[in-house]
């Protein structure tokens, strides 16, 4: 199977970074030094070669380095599926993110087309216990690895979604302005529905042929709202949001459709609800799903996805520890993780590539370093 590889990354006033450039010959890539220096930022540049706003959803403005904040640009070489490719994507003075593909303007849902990356970071560790959206954003980043035109159903829905709360809002009684939002919310609802549910039953499917170190979740999709009573199917999300209107405009939102819809996790072989589960087990399920999620899109798009696992040694004790990694390696996955020690990395050894990142001057330096 031909792999995905980014083969060298560059950086340009992007965050604590003035400029960097990596030389990379895809072997995960463990990053340490103390907190602060500025290892999280590589993780996020990688991120922005994805469609969306990367892995911390920051702004434009906020990627900038300060205090210049004249912009910011990373370019990468990447392999793909035996074509290589040069991608750059930037902002400059706070303007909408750019994207090219060799040398051409492009959408940035192309990114998806071309390279799969999946992510785990701190935040998330409190996935099961904060709010549903939380938990939307994890299952659609999932989806959108599977379904790169996902992205474009969530667009669709949400914009159709922002007009008709608008008129709720303004309390105008005017059907047919209604009936044509409904009709796109319906379409493109039915469609993130449909994608979400198969996104659930591959990473379902990964999870069970699977031997490995971490636990199983059981994943449910479930939706808040009885009147939908067929979420996948447009005229009867369609026949909800029109039955819904009165109530709608009492709250002055939308109350029913997939911007509602929870992701319920279960510790599958103890029956307990993720929820519930210790701090450890709730870390061992998150790698367990992005694991998971790598497996099946190995199989599915052809290469495994470049995975981007921040301080993921927190709450995983040695010997998971040591299971994840061998299991990355299994994987064949470009893998980047970051930590505060070189001792986290230990059980990588040659294994994998090693990077020290410091502070000086405000200013984040990079050094490779040999494991031993």
């Amino acid at each position: 199977m031909t792999g995905l590889l980014i083969q060298s990354l560059g950086l340009s006033h992007f965050r604590s970074h003035k400029r960097a450039r990596l030389a990379l010959d895809g072997r995960p890539l463990a990053i340490h030094g103390p907190n602060g220096a500025g290892k999280t930022n590589i993780l996020e540049a990688v991120s922005m070669l994805s469609p969306g706003r990367g892995m911390r959803r920051a702004s434009v403005e906020d990627l900038s380095r300060r205090p210049e904040a004249l912009g910011w640009k990373i370019t990468a070489a990447l392999t793909s599926l035996g074509r290589a490719h040069e991608v750059e994507t930037l902002s400059e003075n706070a303007a909408p993110r750019q994207v090219r593909i060799d040398g051409k303007a492009a959408p940035q849902i192309a990114l998806g087309r071309i390279a799969r990356i999946l992510w785990l970071i701190p935040s998330m560790d409190r996935l099961w216990i904060e709010g549903a959206e939380g938990r939307r954003r994890f299952l659609d980043r999932a989806t959108l690895s599977f379904e790169p035109g996902h992205a474009e159903a969530v667009l669709a829905y949400e914009k159709a979604m922002r007009d008709r709360n608008r008129l709720l809002k303004d309390q105008v009684n005017d059907a047919h302005w209604y009936r044509a939002l409904e009709a796109q919310m319906a379409e493109a609802g039915a469609k993130i529905h449909r994608n979400r549910a198969q996104s659930l039953g591959r990473l379902a499917q990964a999870q069970d042929q699977a031997e490995t170190a971490f636990p199983i979740a059981k994943l449910t999709l479930t939706h808040p709202d009885p009147t939908v009573e067929a979420p996948d199917d447009p005229d009867a999300l369609q026949a909800a949001l029109a039955a819904g209107r009165t109530r709608d405009m009492a709250a002055g939102r939308t109350l029913a459709g997939p911007h509602r819809a929870d992701l319920e996790a279960e510790f599958a072989a103890k029956g307990v609800a993720a929820r519930d589960c210790s701090t450890g087990e709730q870390k061992a399920l998150l790698v367990s799903l992005v694991l998971a999620n790598g497996r099946a899109l190995a199989e599915d798009f052809g290469a495994s996805p470049i995975l981007l696992l921040d301080e993921v040694a927190a709450h995983l004790d040695t010997h998971r520890r040591a299971a994840l990694y061998d299991e990355i390696c299994a994987l064949g996955t470009q893998a980047f993780l970051t930590g505060t020690g070189p001792e986290l990395f230990s059980d990588l050894g040659a294994r994998a590539q090693w990077m020290s990142v410091y502070e000086h001057d405000q200013t984040s330096h990079i050094e490779l370093q040999d494991p031993a």
